[in-house]
């Protein structure tokens, strides 16, 4: 397959669905991906996120709809391209690679087609590209485990493909190392204009690395967007604290109006005496020593950049109201005192309220992919 058209899809997933047995795991999901953009699966376990990635990879079978890579269909429809004929990377959790094989081997491994010289020098660049080149003649087991990440993402992008495929290939480093190692590879991914599809099921993650994220629930996309768009308009209670902690009250809607004690927010679309979520985010919660103030501080934690506060407030109409606030700055949030509560209505959600409770997942125990069937790796 050549490489995809610029300003064409080089992925398209289009009403795709995959069951196994009677479980519909994966229902009804379309996107597409772009030659040099990176789409995120973002979602809890269980949510389908890896079947659709499995799809898209030739690991799984649709039972519905149709998958097109560079505009030719690979899967649905009754047809199936295996994954060795699809010039697709993958990058795993665990790395993948061969311990039989030397570092330049692992990586000139799946360039096929190709003369043995121009197959060393092509892993010769990759790794050079990783910071790895001096480690070209070492093995696998020699290596820290960010060391074998930078390996595996060289061995990946060798043979050139149109399509890479990452399945939350950071979860098994450290923090620190983690922050780096993404880092590095988003910046070889992108200088490299490939197709990326991730999955992550940590959405700091997936806003530092997407251009899109697709939010997945249940085996169904629920909303699809950039970081910001998802994460300042977000199209639902459920993606709203996906992005974060979030203060979720439940008020009555009277004239368009949700009613808090924080004042009203318009609620267009909602009955009068409806209950309705109210989703606040903490950092939209400022606060101010007042003796007369309507909230009492429970407990405040200092998080090194910023302040984690809990509070109450109390009603004598209804049970204490407790609230959670993250603030930066110096000022001194004493446990027991009495503090005022503003909000920036900017980062104020109201919703339908909705069971915030997902059913047990579905398990997605299939057989983990091959390491070693052809350019796929």
């Amino acid at each position: 397959m050549s490489p995809c058209p610029p300003g064409s899809a080089c992925l398209i997933m289009d009403s795709v669905s995959c069951a196994y047995g009677e479980n519909r795991v994966v229902d009804d999901v379309f996107f597409a991906v772009r030659p040099g953009e990176l789409l995120c699966l973002l979602g809890p376990s269980g949510c389908g996120k890896t079947t659709t990635l499995r799809m898209a990879a030739g690991l799984e079978k649709p039972v519905e709809g149709r998958i097109l890579l560079n505009g030719q269909l690979v899967g649905g429809q009754g047809v199936h391209v295996p994954p060795e004929n699809r010039n697709v990377g993958f990058l795993f959790q665990d790395y993948a690679l061969f311990p039989h094989l030397n570092i330049l081997d692992n990586v000139a491994f799946g360039i096929l087609n190709k003369p043995k010289a121009e197959r060393r020098d092509r892993a010769i660049e990759m790794l050079r590209q990783v910071g790895m080149d001096k480690f070209a003649d070492g093995w696998p087991h020699q290596l820290s485990g960010g060391q074998m990440q930078r390996v595996a993402l060289a061995r990946a992008l060798a043979p050139q493909p149109m399509l890479m495929l990452l399945d939350e290939p950071f979860s098994g480093l450290d923090k620190r190392l983690r922050d780096q190692i993404r880092d590095e590879t988003l910046h070889v991914l992108k200088s490299s204009g490939v197709c990326v599809l991730m999955v992550t099921h940590d959405p700091e993650e997936a806003m530092f690395m997407a251009d899109r994220i697709a939010i997945m629930r249940g085996g169904r996309i629920i909303q699809i967007g950039e970081p910001e768009e998802l994460y300042r308009r977000p199209a639902s209670s459920f993606v709203a604290s996906f992005f974060g902690e979030v203060n979720r009250l439940s008020v009555r809607v009277m004239d368009g109006e949700a009613l808090s004690p924080f004042g009203s927010f318009p609620a267009p679309g909602f009955k009068d005496d409806e209950v309705v979520d109210l989703v606040i985010r903490p950092e939209a919660v400022s606060l101010e020593l007042d003796d007369d103030g309507i909230a009492t501080v429970l407990v405040s934690h200092m998080l090194g950049r910023s302040n984690l506060i809990h509070m109450r407030i109390d009603s004598d109409h209804a049970p204490p109201l407790h609230l959670h606030a993250r603030t930066t700055g110096s000022l001194p949030h004493i446990e027991g005192a009495r503090i005022s509560v503003t909000i920036d209505r900017s980062q104020v959600h109201v919703y339908a309220r909705e069971d915030q409770v997902d059913p047990d997942p579905v398990p997605e125990d299939v057989p983990a992919p091959p390491a070693n069937v052809g350019n796929f790796c």
